[in-house]
């Protein structure tokens, strides 16, 4: 481990995050448009250190959105290269409540892939978007919009 010259350690600390890619039996998919910076993202945040990822996802949905939801399969990891942030995204089915807007949101909509392509940048689209793929999970980087080069 490096040390930086006070002593503590000098590695790089990573956060990790939740998201959930909630997908209805019609297919449209549950997004939230943000109240800090008023994006299109898939609902989700910071996962807490006595909780499950599993857990997390659905904490952060109902919390976001209003809607219970169910964990079907870890559909990718993310990491956003320049804000050191890595999420694990779930493929998720809703199992009730209701879409309401909280301190989070300031919308919540139920999309088709269509809408999606026109609201969300690319960074988050590909999280919803590989939750349909069954070749799952995916493993991407992004910088906060556009998704990084494949690595060879």
């Amino acid at each position: 481990m490096n040390r930086d010259s006070d002593g503590r350690s000098s590695t790089p600390l990573h956060s990790v995050s939740v998201a959930g890619a909630v997908i209805r039996e019609d297919g449209r998919m549950l997004v939230i448009k943000r109240r800090d910076n008023g994006n299109w993202e898939p609902p989700g945040g910071v996962l807490e250190l006595d909780e499950t990822p599993q857990e997390g996802v659905v904490r952060e949905v109902l919390e976001e959105t209003g809607i219970h939801v169910e964990v079907e399969q870890l559909t990718g990891v993310y990491k956003n290269m320049a804000r050191g942030v890595v999420a694990l995204v779930f493929r998720c089915k809703p199992s009730g409540g209701q879409e309401l807007t909280t301190s989070e949101s300031v919308a919540v909509e139920w999309l088709t892939q269509e809408q999606l392509l026109e609201r969300m940048s690319e960074a988050y689209m590909a999280r919803l978007l590989d939750a349909t793929d069954p070749n799952v999970p995916h493993v991407r980087s992004h910088d906060g919009v556009h998704l990084a080069p494949k690595n060879m």
